[in-house]
């Protein structure tokens, strides 16, 4: 796996990337599509538990990043997120633009195409390692 994709690959301790390739939410799992809409919602203070940074990263069946309007291939707190009212955070992850007051909080897909998320964090704390924090599931919305 390393020599196919990971080339230089960080040591646990330094980096770990959860994956998910499908959505969640539902009975029925299928492939990330950007003809379709998602979110992923941190609850409020549960963002990944990181020393160093986290975002939310996407790539197209290839693993290359997905050309956007935005030049935004991932998603992060270095970012100026807006949270909502009760100070949970929202990640729109979707081909359209979600409009002008919520872009902040929008990863751009592919248009009608496949894509996988990652969440990269970097100096993770024990909670990350030791699997006892996961990231919330990425549910399709209307």
């Amino acid at each position: 796996l390393i020599t196919a994709i990971g080339l230089g690959a960080n040591r646990p301790q330094d980096a770990i990337y959860p994956t998910s390739m499908k959505s969640g939410g539902s009975l029925i799992k299928r492939a990330y599509n950007g003809s379709d809409k998602y979110v992923l919602t941190f609850k409020k203070g549960l963002t990944p538990p990181v020393g160093g940074f986290w975002s939310l990263t996407m790539y197209d069946t290839e693993y290359f990043f997905v050309d956007n309007p935005l030049n935004r291939y991932s998603i992060s707190a270095r970012e100026p997120l807006k949270a909502n009212p009760d100070g949970s955070i929202d990640l729109l992850i979707q081909h359209e633009s979600p409009g002008a007051d919520k872009e902040s909080n929008w990863l751009p897909a592919p248009k009608d195409s496949d894509f996988t998320l990652y969440v990269r964090a970097y100096w993770p704390k024990t909670a990350v390692t030791d699997g006892s924090w996961t990231p919330p599931a990425v549910v399709k919305t209307k």
